[in-house]
């Protein structure tokens, strides 16, 4: 079953459970899917709806930030609650050791020897990362590495 494939089914699961939060988050989380398919005019693969629902994933830590400088702690909560239910579906974050591996690796394969050769080395470690790791935070550890 595919990514896709399982919202969708847990959306229905929580439809028929009444749950106002899980249901409003997979119905848009859907959405956004579905807007990129019908732009794009293409069915997306998993690696494509991964990277929508780490856009999701940004947007409510984001709205969690302005909620609290807003001391909405009823927003916090309900966006910290959205938050949860995309994480289920995206895949278990790198450890700072394991990243340092990967990027290590791709340090290697292009022979980087400078921060000079930066973008070299993220357009190798980025695809491997695959929504375990943020472009932050792969770029920090390039830096980290190379300097």
């Amino acid at each position: 079953m595919n990514l896709k494939e399982r919202i969708q089914n847990d959306l229905k699961t929580a439809l028929r459970e009444n749950d106002e939060v899980r249901k409003r988050t997979l119905r848009m989380a859907l959405s956004a899917i579905r807007f990129l398919e019908v732009e794009k005019g293409i069915e997306l693969d998993d690696s494509a709806i991964l990277s929508i629902l780490q856009k999701e994933v940004k947007s409510r830590n984001e709205a969690i930030a302005d909620a609290q400088r807003a001391n909405r702690s009823d927003l916090v909560q309900e966006s910290q609650h959205e938050l949860a239910i995309l994480e289920e579906y995206l895949p278990k974050p790198l450890t700072e050791a394991e990243l340092e591996e990967i990027t290590r690796q791709a340090i290697a394969e292009v022979g980087a020897t400078s921060l000079q050769q930066m973008g070299q080395v993220m357009k190798i470690l980025m695809p491997r990362l695959q929504g375990r790791a943020s472009g932050d935070q792969a770029s920090q550890m390039v830096r980290k590495l190379l300097s």
